[in-house]
């Protein structure tokens, strides 16, 4: 009985699965891509319904906060943990770095060649005002059909906090509504999770199959202190800052968040794994409706830890590389690119170009790209999972201010 009801278990069927469609990658090898359409329908059901979700949960999370004294703490205290969060980040990735020289006698030679062009113009990242101009949304609805989630989070806080200044009680039956809303789309992701299992075979089985693990040898010390650092992040830096600064005990933070970890691992993407992490904040860990709506639609958007610690792990590799020996200055580059540039990166799966412009920043080569392209699926699987456990501490620790668990 026990036996049954363990793998009934949604995280388990999926970890069985991502083991599965590794060993069917691994052992077609190209002949895999045949299972990509399952995994590419799994990802397209879940993208279907994360837009509207975020627009309507973000606005009936504003809505909630926008009348309390605690609104503005919220608000500034989640921009500030991920700001924080992730630059300390990369300050472990460059220490880690320094400590076990993952690029130290490495050899490109015969590697990487022809899998993709890398150009310094893939890696420019947009000044602090193009930025700004480029989160203000002209046309709100053009914004939904292109997915451009940072105009969709401007305009959704916007109209939340709108809501209550309505005066009288005339926004009452539009915020209960988004709520209802909120409960419906969460529903429909329940249902399409009931596929994930299948999905998820899919996805591993083409990554594998395509790429396979030879090329993960070339770099596997980098591999093995990313992971590492990861390890260190997700695991003692999280559970403890939430341990300090909530109610939460560190040892039900990491069980509670083993659901939506495998989750991110398997499909590489916060925006997907968006539903589920909300549910596992809301039903295990006790955070309220409110501020879960309001700070992991928020962190799945601009939460980046995971991929702060690859920036600065990638920029210390190839730098060993080439023998290069970094400035004060060049360290400071890196931090404060890959810190700040992480802000607005998509919450999808797919190759990063920021880390070009992490690399251009300390005036490191960056030649050697392609082949950690080819292999970004494993590393964005990893860090994916880190991102999402960072968003759910930051829910955690900002709930404190919560109107519901202030009076």
């Amino acid at each position: 009985m026990l036996k049954q009801s363990y793998l009934s278990n949604i995280g388990v069927q999926v970890v069985i699965a991502m083991i599965i469609g590794a060993l069917v990658g691994w052992g077609m090898g190209d002949g895999a891509a045949i299972f990509a359409p399952l995994g590419t329908i799994f990802i397209s059901l879940v993208k279907m319904l994360v837009i509207p979700l975020v627009l309507v949960s973000i606005v009936a999370g504003a809505a909630s906060l926008g009348n309390s004294p605690s609104a503005g703490k919220i608000g500034l205290g989640t921009f500030g943990f991920f700001l924080v969060t992730s630059g300390i980040a990369v300050a472990l990735a460059l220490v880690m770095g320094v400590v076990f020289q993952p690029g130290a006698g490495v050899d490109f030679a015969g590697h990487g060649q022809d899998l993709m062009t890398v150009t310094a113009e893939q890696g420019q990242v947009p000044g602090a005002i193009d930025t700004l101009i480029g989160m203000i949304p002209t046309n709100v609805f053009e914004s939904l059909n292109g997915g451009n989630i940072l105009q969709i989070l401007v305009f959704s806080i916007f109209f939340g906090i709108a809501l209550t200044k309505v005066k009288g009680d005339g926004a009452k039956p539009i915020i209960s509504g988004l709520n209802t809303t909120v409960d419906a789309f969460v529903w429909m992701i329940n249902c399409v999770m009931i596929i994930a299992p299948i999905g998820v075979f899919g996805l591993m089985a083409d990554s594998v199959g395509t790429f396979g693990f030879q090329a993960l040898e070339v770099v596997f010390k980098l591999f093995a202190v990313f992971v590492a650092a990861i390890l260190i992040y997700g695991f003692i830096f999280f559970p403890l800052m939430v341990k300090l600064f909530s109610k939460v005990s560190a040892r039900q933070f990491i069980s509670a968040m083993k659901k939506p970890q495998v989750m991110a691992l398997s499909t590489a993407s916060s925006m997907a794994t968006l539903p589920v992490n909300m549910e596992t904040c809301e039903q295990d860990l006790g955070v309220s409706k409110a501020t879960t709506s309001f700070v992991l639609p928020l962190g799945a958007t601009i939460n980046m830890s995971g991929n702060a610690i690859y920036y600065g792990l990638v920029a210390m590799f190839f730098a060993q590389m080439y023998n290069i020996d970094l400035t004060m200055t060049a360290y400071i580059a890196i931090i404060l690119t890959s810190t700040l540039g992480a802000i607005g990166q998509a919450g999808v799966p797919g190759p990063s170009f920021l880390v070009v412009a992490v690399l251009l920043a300390a005036g490191i080569p960056i030649d050697g790209l392609p082949l950690l392209f080819a292999l970004d699926r494993v590393f964005d699987m990893i860090r994916t999972s880190l991102n999402i456990t960072g968003d759910a501490a930051c829910a955690i620790i900002m709930d404190r201010f919560s109107p519901e668990k202030s009076t």
